[in-house]
């Protein structure tokens, strides 16, 4: 089993690259999120793989952090869900992002990405569950959990930027109140 692929990137053909690792050249699909964050062409590259056996096919899948191949491999254990999908995912997605979208139960965020619709997006809500909490705040400090998601939803549907409302949420103090935290909250972003 392949874990982790270290050479020199040869060609990117989005969404495939090839990885030269000592005169053999690897076959590696990314999602979108690690394209574009990888060197360019003739550097060196190390990426941590899923490797896929098919009946029909070996497949190399690489991703430039574990938080990241962890997500994809949550993902293809969901019926409905291959690889093909899981990749559309994450390139939709940062898996911080994801995993907000899956702790507020956000759908419409979901189907949103390419290839997923209603119920695809209900299923990976229903089955991720509690299984990204970890991620949730490894990004900009989301607190998606009591007061501090519906502060967070909120603050949202008002307009305010992902990056402005967690900010603002992460500000308030344990324990507050919905209607407390929401006040707190635009009195903190009115001083911005």
């Amino acid at each position: 089993m392949i874990g982790r692929l270290s050479g020199t990137l040869l060609e990117k053909h989005p969404p495939q690259i090839v990885v030269d690792v000592n005169g053999v050249g690897y076959e590696v699909d990314v999602p979108m999120s690690t394209l574009y964050n990888l060197p360019a062409t003739g550097e060196r590259v190390t990426l941590l793989i899923h490797f896929a056996v098919r009946e029909d096919a070996q497949q190399l899948f690489g991703f430039l952090t574990a938080s990241e191949r962890d997500t994809f491999r949550q993902l293809i254990k969901i019926s409905g869900v291959g690889p093909k999908l899981a990749l559309s995912v994450l390139s939709g997605l940062s898996v911080q992002d994801l995993a907000h979208a899956v702790a507020l139960q956000e759908a419409g965020r979901l189907t949103k990405i390419p290839g997923v619709g209603k119920k695809t997006a209900e299923r990976l809500l229903l089955e991720l569950k509690g299984k990204l909490a970890d991620e949730i705040g490894a990004g900009a400090g989301i607190v998606a959990r009591g007061a501090g998601g519906d502060v967070l939803h909120a603050l949202l549907a008002l307009g305010y930027s992902e990056k402005e409302a967690a900010l603002a949420v992460k500000q308030l103090p344990e324990g507050v109140a919905v209607e407390e935290g929401i006040r707190l909250a635009l009195k903190s972003l009115a001083k911005v």
